[in-house]
């Protein structure tokens, strides 16, 4: 990073799962930096989902480095996630014919639900050894055929409050967008409610959204939801991570009820 800036640069680790964020600071100027970060950051920019990009450079490893405006922000909390803030911006992303029409152009297809089943069921260690997991999955080979939708758009799908970003000015935005692909709206939608809304405000927040609550869409929410956290329960697992795997379990739970 040094080599990139100059050395009258401070620079130093940003935090997050991967270390591969950076803050650098010189003369008053804060930037944040981040390695082979996501390639449609700067439709991502342009539609001011996430902080301004300022510039991006390749180095002689074949590394890209991306700096972004560095803001005093901070994350939300999880009873920020009720917000019509939230809402309406999930739509302005789901709804963004730029942001689909670059991750085509990047190769990307659809997540098909046969596709993710063949997925949720590859994490053998985890369904052989729980219950709660063998009922997600009994659920999901029920009804992959009933969840088909033709409406496929970019999804970021990581609804965690940790990648939502309030400005002291009040704008929002979304980070993190190494998991994003091209899926159903309800992948995102359903982790949201699932995870954060009171079941009696689901209906509310659907509307500020821009979606009518339906048994359909209840469906697909569910689907998405369990199909979803038995990949992450799989994820924390390979790592030995014991008290996320149950915090997982107490989820899928609460999803199947």
């Amino acid at each position: 990073m040094e080599q990139l800036l100059g050395k009258e640069w401070e620079i130093s680790p940003a935090g997050g799962a991967t270390g591969d964020a950076y803050i650098a600071e010189h003369d008053g100027k804060k930037l944040f930096l981040k390695r082979n970060s996501s390639p449609f950051l700067a439709v991502l920019s342009a539609e001011g989902i996430v902080p301004k990009l300022v510039w991006t450079k390749r180095m002689e490893n074949g590394d890209v480095i991306t700096a972004q405006q560095f803001l005093q922000a901070r994350e939300l909390k999880p009873h920020d996630m009720t917000s019509k803030q939230v809402a309406q911006l999930l739509r302005k992303i789901h709804r963004s014919k730029e942001l689909l029409a670059m991750m085509e152009r990047l190769g990307k297809k659809p997540l098909l639900p046969n596709r993710l089943l063949e997925e949720v069921k590859k994490n053998e260690c985890v369904i052989k050894e729980n219950a709660v997991v063998q009922q997600a999955i009994a659920f999901l080979e029920k009804h992959v055929n009933d969840v088909y939708h033709e409406g496929y758009v970019v999804c970021h799908c990581d609804m965690n409050h940790n990648n939502w970003l309030l400005t002291e000015d009040n704008q929002l935005y979304l980070i993190d967008w190494d998991s994003a692909m091209i899926a159903d709206p309800a992948i995102d939608i359903g982790v949201l409610l699932y995870a954060y809304i009171p079941r009696e405000q689901w209906e509310s927040w659907l509307e500020q959204y821009g979606l009518p609550f339906n048994d359909q869409l209840l469906l697909r929410m569910k689907w998405y939801t369990l199909a979803q956290t038995i990949v992450l329960l799989a994820w924390h697992k390979g790592r030995n991570n014991e008290k996320e795997m149950q915090r997982l379990l107490h989820f899928l739970e609460h999803v199947l009820r």
